[in-house]
């Protein structure tokens, strides 16, 4: 949910131009020269974007500590961390790019990757990429976002994608099994008219429509019933399909047949969080952080949701975040910024993947919320650890990592915020109007979105 908070701030867009830019520290500059090596020992100096902020006390003395742990095992290497927050501000992300002031490792969300490629404002990586052990180990589709052809640009930090939250309380109180949550949509329905009836205010299952979040979860559900939003060129709207008609159709069976999505609708991000926390809902579709964010903000338990895989589904929306590598960087500073990356954030037991450092510290362990690995032996590793050291009970979200194990991650679709937008209509409208006519709804999407993709640049 974090990010797609984030993601949502770059509605506006972001015109990428192929001016390239860098900030390499100056020991690197005195020892090396772009194109060329000063040698495995000589100092080199790497600037790091998205350093936890002081105000985040815990996360900004871990990334401290790791650090000073890392330039003890690597000497030579000086690690300047840029703390802000956000670590992307949509309004100064492209004058950074263009101005020289970004930095030598640079932080950025996967919707903005293959822009920056195309812009030729990132490093291609390829030729160091033999000093990652870890990479080897990366799920295939999550690298995916980094590459280009068959060159990379970049490494994953982060990588989420959607499931189906779910409150385990109001599961056992209308009879339904908290540990067997529903595989297929039919099943969804039939939980969501159960919890319904619980009583009022009880609403079995939540969705937006409003504030481009209505056309996200259109994406999200799409995607895990087999479709697709635009055609594989990009070039024109695919959702007007038998899956997007599938979709609408289930919600608007639901909200006016079962009764079970309550009477409150145009609903946006706040308010499906607000009524997971209240104990009055019982499904939406979110990630696992939806989890953490009603138990931090909106007074929500640990011990009473749980998460599963989208339902039917063999492909989930996924987002993420990761680095890129400043055009300027000298081939010394990306090795060393590789073996930062690698250190801090590719390494079960290490860096993010700290579980035993972030149960003393007090933070929550036990959300499956960083997927890099899939079933490969560090994903395995980096579950065994969650488990070992958990503050919440991670047998809740059990079945949402079995699910994506075999689960295909898919990215938003290109102008994903303005095709949100447009989308944001037709689930409105089958959830405010009971007579709304499904098909002329995809049609009248479909022809806005192709002319949004036909005067994309």
């Amino acid at each position: 949910m974090k990010s797609r908070n984030l993601s949502i701030l770059l509605a506006a867009g972001i015109t990428l131009t192929v001016a390239a830019c860098g900030s390499g520290g100056d020991d690197a500059k005195d020892s090396a020269k772009p194109g060329a090596s000063a040698g495995a020992d000589a100092p080199v100096t790497i600037t790091v974007g998205c350093k936890p902020p002081k105000n985040n006390a815990k996360e900004a003395a871990q990334w401290d500590a790791d650090v000073a742990a890392f330039q003890k095992l690597h000497p030579n290497i000086t690690v300047e961390g840029k703390d802000a927050f956000p670590c992307i501000v949509p309004e100064t992300f492209q004058a950074k790019l263009a101005g020289g002031q970004m930095e030598d490792v640079f932080y950025v969300y996967y919707t903005d990757v293959q822009k920056i490629i195309a812009a030729g404002q990132a490093a291609d990586i390829t030729p160091y990429l033999d000093s990652v052990p870890a990479l080897k180990n990366i799920r295939p589709d999550v690298m995916s976002v980094f590459k280009s052809g068959d060159k990379v640009y970049g490494l994953p930090r982060v990588n989420y994608s959607t499931g189906l939250v779910y409150n385990r309380k109001l599961f056992t109180q209308a009879g339904l099994d908290p540990d067997n949550p529903p595989k297929t949509w039919a099943e969804v329905q039939e939980a969501a008219k159960k919890i319904a009836a619980l009583g009022p205010g009880y609403v079995g299952y939540g969705e937006y429509s409003a504030g481009n979040t209505g056309g996200w979860h259109f994406t999200s559900s799409i995607y895990g019933r087999g479709g697709d939003m635009v055609t594989p060129d990009g070039k024109k709207a695919a959702f007007n399909s038998p899956q997007g008609k599938a979709v609408l159709e289930n919600l608007k069976q639901m909200r006016w047949t079962d009764n079970s999505m309550g009477t409150k609708q145009l609903l946006r991000w706040e308010d499906l969080m607000r009524m997971m926390g209240s104990g009055k809902l019982g499904m939406m579709i979110g990630a696992p952080d939806v989890v953490k964010e009603v138990n931090n903000t909106f007074k929500g338990k640990f011990d009473d949701y749980g998460v599963a895989g989208m339902p039917e589904a063999t492909s989930s929306l996924s987002g993420g975040d990761g680095y890129m590598f400043n055009p300027k960087a000298t081939p010394d500073q990306i090795k060393a910024g590789l073996q930062w990356l690698e250190y801090k954030f590719l390494t079960p037991g290490q860096g993010q993947f700290n579980y035993e450092r972030a149960k003393a510290d007090g933070l929550p362990v036990g959300l499956p919320d960083i997927d890099l690995f899939g079933s490969a032996e560090p994903g395995q590793k980096i579950q065994e650890l969650r488990k070992q050291f958990a503050t919440i009970p991670v047998e809740h979200f059990q079945s949402y990592i079995d699910a994506n194990a075999a689960v295909q991650f898919k990215l938003e679709p290109p102008k994903a915020q303005e095709i949100y937008a447009v989308l944001d209509t037709a689930m409105s409208a089958v959830l405010t109007r009971q007579d709304a006519n499904v098909d002329q709804l995809l049609a009248d999407a479909q022809k806005k979105v192709d002319n949004i993709l036909a005067t994309s640049s």
